[in-house]
């Protein structure tokens, strides 16, 4: 497991002082990894709100995703007692530096400006630790999308398959149109978001928290888990023979350019699409993974806020009071693919995939079919998260038979814990 170095309760205490020291009134130090052209933009209009507010922008890029590098030189800041202001931080990620204790309060501002009424609770669960407000989500990315090629679908009879057999239908017609049915990258993290998406279609929400969130042992060793297994070596099937390490955005390439029928992936897919100026619904088609229709399947971007000081309190508290903003979370969202981690945003501004959801996130919400995603750090720590990893693509990748992944899953979970 990737574990943030335990410190001890002395250095924790010299990592606050020092942070008194070091931060500089009416400024903001913001530690992120939002480098692309679009993202940037979008992170700018947060910026721009704080310096009409007299606040300075210390900007601290560093590239690289999921924010491994990011972690690293946060690591390295908060043992020399200099912590940003605002980290940009996901998931079991976020858990681990709260129980560090160097994480800042936020409750009195999200009591007076109601958060706990806009997230849903599914997110408020890293947005807080031990009952209080840590961090403020900016998005809701959801992991649970098929992305269709729009002429191939036309051409297939225009019918959104609801189930698997009917996805295998369409598959089979992309694959006499002599393309290759569902684009694929074959890593580990792309691997599990299948993989996770087939156990929500195959089992439904209620056994996804259980197999997955709550790692019950019987689940993990079912019936219902043999059929997610048997499902994932049937998709196989309709992969190209080069799929192993192929990007992401590569197998977006392949629906994009016509070259493949469609792609399962996270709502991020939509930008691509976007920039080779596809128009949802006509050029191409976003649409739940079939059998997951009603639930979601979630990570969210946060800004966790670090104990800094008094000089820098103020600074820091309109920081997350911008994050929470409407306007902002409006910018940000219609940009990255994502939705806002609000629930109460008009969807004026968002396209047809934005507005679909957006609809679909605050529905999950209601109905308690909103639940973490595995692949993206929302489910289970990195320890656990790895053991799910190693099982799934080394049984995709035909190194073990489904017997055999039934009685390694239990077994590396257990290991791992």
């Amino acid at each position: 497991m990737r574990r943030i170095a335990k410190f001890a309760a002395g250095t924790a205490l010299a990592t606050l002082v020092a942070g008194a020291v070091h931060a500089q009134e009416n400024s903001v130090e913001v530690l992120h990894w939002w480098t692309s052209g679009g993202e940037a933009a979008a992170l700018n209009v947060l910026k721009e709100n704080l310096e009409e507010q007299g606040i300075a922008w210390n900007d601290m890029p560093v590239a690289g995703g999921a924010g491994t590098n990011a972690m690293t030189v946060l690591r390295a800041r908060v043992t020399s007692g200099d912590a940003p202001t605002a980290v940009q931080m996901l998931g079991f990620d976020i858990k681990e530096w709260a129980d560090l204790g160097v994480v800042a309060n936020l409750n009195d501002l999200a009591g007076e400006e109601g958060w706990a009424e806009v997230v849903p609770d599914a997110l408020q669960e890293f947005s807080k630790y031990d009952g209080q407000w840590i961090a403020a989500p900016v998005n809701v990315h959801s992991t649970n999308w098929l992305w269709i090629n729009g002429e191939a679908f036309d051409a297939y009879g225009g019918e959104e398959p609801q189930n698997l057999e009917e996805l295998y239908a369409m598959l089979d017609a992309f694959k006499e149109q002599g393309l290759v049915p569902l684009a694929h990258g074959g890593q580990p993290w792309q691997d599990a978001t299948l993989w996770e998406n087939v156990v929500l279609s195959v089992g439904g929400i209620d056994f996804y928290r259980d197999a997955v969130i709550n790692l019950d042992e019987e689940a993990l060793s079912s019936d219902t888990m043999r059929e997610v297994f048997d499902n994932m070596t049937r998709l196989a099937g309709y992969f190209d023979e080069n799929f192993s390490g192929r990007d992401w955005n590569l197998a977006s390439a392949m629906v994009i350019e016509g070259d493949a029928g469609a792609q399962q992936m996270g709502d991020w897919a939509k930008g691509e699409f976007l920039r080779a100026d596809m128009t949802p619904g006509e050029d191409f088609v976003c649409m739940r993974f079939p059998g997951t229709q009603g639930d979601v399947l979630f990570n969210s971007d946060q800004f966790v806020m670090f104990e800094v000081g008094e000089a820098s309190r103020d600074a820091q508290l309109a920081m997350a009071s911008a994050v929470m903003d409407p306007g902002f979370q409006v910018a940000f969202n219609t940009v990255k693919g994502s939705v806002p981690a609000r629930t109460d945003i008009e969807d004026t501004e968002f396209d047809a995939c934005g507005k679909k959801g957006m609809a679909e996130l605050a529905e999950a919400a209601e109905n308690d079919a909103l639940a973490g995603s595995l692949a993206h750090g929302h489910a289970q720590p990195s320890s656990v998260q790895e053991a799910f990893f190693d099982v799934i693509t080394q049984h995709l990748n035909g190194q073990l038979s489904t017997d055999e992944a039934l009685d390694r899953l239990p077994q590396a979970i257990a290991a791992a814990q």
